[in-house]
């Protein structure tokens, strides 16, 4: 249906305006981490910039451990929770085993649970495992948290996939894991691409594990060690602001070349609903 000309104004209008809500605090944060620790007064440009900030912020907050930490365990759940949600999505949208709805609804039961809900047994069991303090205390729940929503992604998007191409390559022999490696998951990639910056998103910038599961300095990942450091520099705004934006710097990084994968993996995933 064509829109008149009034209804894309007041559509536009409205993308502007929560563009600005998104955007103006974002434009602060920038101001800020570039003025002089001396002269920070809200939105007004500075008189000088000082580019320096992110190097002190830097070297005071021993961000490189921290981020080489986040880099890790992000890394490697993303890893995991994708081969595993690929290979359970496929087996719950393609595959019919008894008692398969109920095994997906119960895995479903896992976005219902906030983390603070499972914390403190979490913490208990991973200790009588003697696994506390090292990064499988951090890799480990975080892969448990993203299964429930990779599973459900990808058993959406191969429940739309076209059920005659699957018939047709178990005709020719193939097996069930060549029809899922070399024939669904090719097409499948900007859905799996979405999931995989979602998985990343959450992982990154999750804060309440590893501030329960490890105390070592060294394992930190990088919003715990920006934590720290606030509680460090809690007057100091322009390197509070600097370390922000070391920190964000990755993801925005990561989405700004993946965006046209991502933007192509959600509308994929919304027409297949």
């Amino acid at each position: 249906m064509k829109l008149s000309l009034g209804e894309k104004l007041v559509t536009y209008l409205v993308l502007v305006i929560f563009a600005a809500f998104a955007l103006v605090p974002l434009l602060g944060v920038v101001i800020t981490a570039i003025s002089p620790s001396s002269s920070t007064s809200g939105f007004r440009m500075p008189e000088s910039i000082e580019l320096g900030n992110f190097v002190e912020a830097w070297d005071r907050g021993h961000f490189a451990q921290y981020i080489v930490s986040s880099v890790l365990v992000t890394v490697t759940v993303i890893v995991v929770t994708t081969v595993l949600s690929v290979m359970a999505g496929f087996a719950f949208a393609r595959l019919k085993f008894f008692g398969s709805n109920i095994v997906f609804f119960v895995l479903l039961a896992g976005l219902l649970l906030p983390a603070e809900a499972f914390i403190i047994p979490l913490y208990f069991n991973l200790r009588s495992a003697h696994v506390t303090d090292s990064y499988w205390a951090l890799i480990l729940p975080q892969i448990a948290q993203s299964l429930a929503f990779g599973i459900f992604w990808m058993r959406n998007q191969f429940m739309s996939f076209p059920g005659e191409v699957i018939e047709a390559a178990r005709l020719d022999g193939a097996t069930d894991l060549r029809t899922l490696w070399q024939i669904i998951v090719p097409p499948s990639i900007p859905s799996i691409m979405t999931m995989c910056l979602l998985v990343a998103m959450w992982t990154w910038n999750e804060f309440l594990i590893p501030l329960v599961m490890v105390t070592q300095d060294n394992l930190r990942t990088a919003p715990l060690g920006l934590a720290f450091f606030q509680g460090q520099h809690a007057t100091d705004y322009s390197l509070l602001a600097a370390a922000g934006i070391i920190i964000a710097a990755p993801i925005v990084v990561l989405y700004f070349f993946l965006q046209k994968r991502f933007i192509s993996g959600m509308l994929d995933g919304i027409s297949s609903r």
